[in-house]
């Protein structure tokens, strides 16, 4: 029985062991680490969403994480005056609704007589006045104001309440902003910005990194060295030479030098180096062997690339689409220096701007016109996003 016992004990430690596999406390801290950047993330996202499509009257008194319980404000109202007094077996009254414009979808929850003490008793108790008599007012706001006497004046006092509302959510503020304020010419503007000027710099860097991946030529180490110098250029330092050289060129053509044209082509230099150094990162880290297949099947180099390393790219290609097309998406410098300050050629970013500056008590139109600019990279990302990390740590570490 000892034998049996002592046989048995390991084999349940064992299985016990299985059962329930150890964490080490580091896995829960970066578990802990990563859960707390993705809430990070997300609140202000989530945030903006909500404030998005709430009624402009409680978003401008509550904020965003109420949205989901009734909103309470104070106001005041006149009641009636005493032409308005009708008289029923022997008293005065004068009735009317507190709420007025405000009824829709709101009760009063208390109210009082002086500005000291809005509370003073709750929907449906009875007040005295100081003008004589008493009001009731009901939680509808409907009121009635009772004296012994007739009501002499010509202005009626004012009376204080709290009032609550439900929530309200409507998309009345993204058909404002886009029917008044050019969001949506904006938004097509930064559609024709931002997608020439990601396509073209893969396509170009695509064809530079297979040639500095596979193919030998004198000079290709030191071109490998410039791409890479050239990742560190500032944007702001070669910003206003290229602006410059661009401007002879275009005056030389007798072309428009505030045009689509300029911005693409300077999106596309100062996108080129990440992407060839990306891009041809990832192409040298692919096998061997199956160039050296295609070569003896007779392929030539245009074969091989086209047919065979571009589909094997795909995740660094779309890891590089990713990075450029949201800082070009988000970008305000290079479109104001290639298209001016025009109307009609201002992208999201430039008239999120304008916006912030005529309509920055607005702030349901301000919402409404973020979320719209960050509608399209999220999408974009969302659906490249599980490419992101392969085409990200192949273009880096080989």
């Amino acid at each position: 029985m000892t034998s049996l016992a002592s046989t048995d004990a390991p084999a349940a430690t064992q299985a016990e062991t299985r059962r329930w596999p150890r964490v080490s406390i580091g896995t829960i801290i970066a578990n802990l680490a990563l859960l707390f950047l993705v809430l990070l993330w997300t609140f202000p996202t989530a945030g903006l969403l909500i404030s998005s499509v709430r009624d402009k009257d409680q978003l401008a008194v509550s904020g965003w994480w109420t949205a989901l319980t009734p909103s309470v404000t104070q106001n005041a109202a006149r009641l009636g005056r005493g032409d308005e007094q009708v008289e029923e077996n022997g008293t005065f009254i004068i009735r009317g609704n507190i709420l007025g414009e405000l009824g829709s979808g709101r009760t009063v929850e208390a109210f009082g007589t002086t500005n000291a003490d809005v509370a003073a008793a709750e929907a449906g108790e009875t007040l005295p006045m100081r003008a004589g008599g008493e009001v009731t007012v009901a939680s509808d706001g409907s009121y009635e104001w009772r004296s012994a006497t007739a009501f002499t004046h010509s202005a009626g006092p004012r009376i204080y309440f709290v009032a609550g509302s439900p929530p309200r959510f409507t998309l009345d503020n993204y058909a404002t902003v886009l029917a008044t304020s050019g969001i949506a010419q904006s938004f097509i503007n930064s559609i024709a910005v931002a997608i020439p000027a990601t396509v073209i710099p893969i396509l170009v860097a695509a064809f530079a990194a297979y040639a500095l991946a596979w193919m030998n030529f004198p000079g290709r180490g030191l071109m490998v060295a410039v791409v890479v110098g050239l990742l560190v250029v500032p944007l702001q330092m070669s910003l206003i030479p290229l602006l410059r050289m661009y401007n002879g060129i275009a005056g030389a053509f007798g072309q428009d030098s505030k045009g689509y044209l300029g911005v693409w082509l300077a999106h596309t230099a100062f996108g080129l180096p990440l992407a060839i150094y990306l891009l041809r990162n990832y192409m040298a880290g692919l096998p061997r062997e199956i160039m050296e297949s295609a070569r003896i099947d007779g392929a030539s180099h245009f074969q091989i690339f086209t047919g065979m390393i571009l589909p094997l790219s795909f995740p660094a290609l779309a890891s590089f689409a990713i990075f450029q097309f949201l800082w070009i998406w988000n970008d305000l410098l290079v479109a104001l220096v290639f298209l001016g300050a025009q109307d009609d050629k201002v992208v999201l970013t430039g008239r999120l701007v304008n916006l912030l500056g005529t309509q920055g008590d607005n702030w349901e139109l301000l919402t409404a016109g973020a979320f719209i600019s960050i509608v399209v990279p999220l999408i974009v990302f969302f659906s490249l996003q599980r490419y992101f990390v392969r085409g990200l740590l192949a273009g880096s570490v080989k």
